[in-house]
């Protein structure tokens, strides 16, 4: 399948070059969008490009009236993508922030775009009202390590309205007995009351809340040093504040650590909810909670594996579904891939959020753009044709 597939993309994509015509940044959009048909999804469901030049996109936040923001890792840039005749292509990308470090974490609420740098938080007031020029930005938290190793945060406003915040442990594995390492925490808006909620979170880059019973999910990846290989990412569940999550002392619920875990037992800690492949770097996820896909899709979990890029075995490079029965996990499908094709990875999902029609977007930092995921059932398409 592999072979056919990629044969495909490489004659969409010399015919890309002949036809195209245009510059360089041309030609990398129309290469982007003649790779889209390497990516498979179920029957009724199609990709497309939303939105071109978010150099680096990752972490995406959308406002109820539909701009999207978009951080960034390596660019220090904070992006809004608009779409203002709503025909699923968006009109404007604007700049709203640049020479930040590492600005992966974005958060809307209440007017304000909320911003996670390495060490603080910012917020910009009234953001839509200034996309081209931006009021400066006050600093609602800098209570945060400078630590660089897995320093790039993920926030986001849970259904209590408070401020939660991924805290990456500084290391690939080791004993931290600062609090503000491998942990999730959380705070009120204006950055008062913080409190970590939970621990032994080595790196955290996805959280959602189930839509009914509140809980937080929330995504973890293991460790990358060789000898940790076959350590998988993790789904995690947290009903109740103060729960531990086994890092450094054990892995994926199960995988005694040998520096650290020789004094504690995997059954002292919180299992996983779903044990992911190794390497897959388990990042974004969200309930699917729009009205657009079918209804088996409703209150299950998206989650965005960026894949691995420094080993030789690549896995990841994909959206997968998490089916949940009374939340518990029943069912763990790939939804979107083809960003992999062999050990050839063309494009590297990040983070997935839901417009307001119920379609699914998702961030590629390698391409620096934003797709969008529609559904349309079988029967009507094959209508819409004749």
């Amino acid at each position: 399948m592999y072979p056919y597939r990629w044969s495909m993309v490489v004659v969409a994509f010399i015919a890309a070059l002949v036809f195209g015509g245009g510059g360089p940044q041309a030609m990398a959009g129309i290469k982007t969008r003649m790779m889209l048909s390497a990516i498979e999804l179920p029957p009724g469901f199609a990709i497309d490009v939303y939105a071109e030049e978010v150099h680096g996109a990752r972490s995406m936040a959308m406002s109820p009236s539909g701009v999207l923001f978009v951080g960034t890792r390596q660019s220090g840039r904070v992006y809004a993508v608009v779409d203002r005749d709503r025909n699923g292509r968006a009109d404007a990308v604007y700049v709203i922030a640049e020479g930040l470090n590492m600005p992966n974490g974005v958060a809307f609420r209440d007017g304000d775009l909320y911003v996670a740098e390495v060490d603080r938080i910012l917020r910009f007031g009234r953001i839509e009202a200034h996309l081209e020029l931006p009021l400066a930005p006050e600093v609602v938290s800098d209570r945060f390590p400078k630590s660089l190793y897995q320093g790039w945060r993920v926030i986001r406003f849970g259904p209590d309205g408070r401020l939660y915040v991924t805290l990456g442990a500084s290391c690939d594995v080791c004993m931290s007995d600062d609090a503000l390492f491998a942990a999730i925490g959380r705070m009120n808006p204006d950055g008062s009351g913080f409190e970590v909620i939970a621990r032994g979170v080595r790196h955290s880059l996805g959280l959602d809340w189930h839509p009914r019973s509140g809980a937080l999910w929330f995504t973890d990846i293991g460790p990358r040093s060789v000898s940790m290989q076959s350590v998988p990412d993790e789904l995690n569940r947290a009903d109740v504040k103060g729960l531990h999550f086994g890092f450094p002392h054990c892995h994926g619920g199960s995988i005694v650590d040998a520096r650290f875990g020789h004094d504690q037992s995997c059954t002292a800690f919180t299992p996983p909810a779903l044990r992911l492949e190794p390497r897959v770097n388990a990042s974004g996820i969200r309930f699917y909670k729009g009205r657009m896909f079918p209804q088996p899709y409703y209150e299950q979990i998206f989650i965005a594996e960026h894949g691995s890029s420094n080993h030789p075995e690549k896995r990841g490079h994909r959206i997968m579904r998490v089916t949940l029965r009374d939340e518990r996990v029943v069912g763990y499908d790939a939804f979107a891939q083809g960003w992999l094709i062999g050990d050839v990875a063309w494009g590297r999902p990040v983070d997935v959020e839901i417009m307001g029609d119920g379609s699914l977007l998702v961030s590629d930092d390698q391409n620096g753009v934003i797709y969008r995921i529609t559904y349309r059932p079988p029967e009507a398409a094959i209508e819409g044709r004749d």
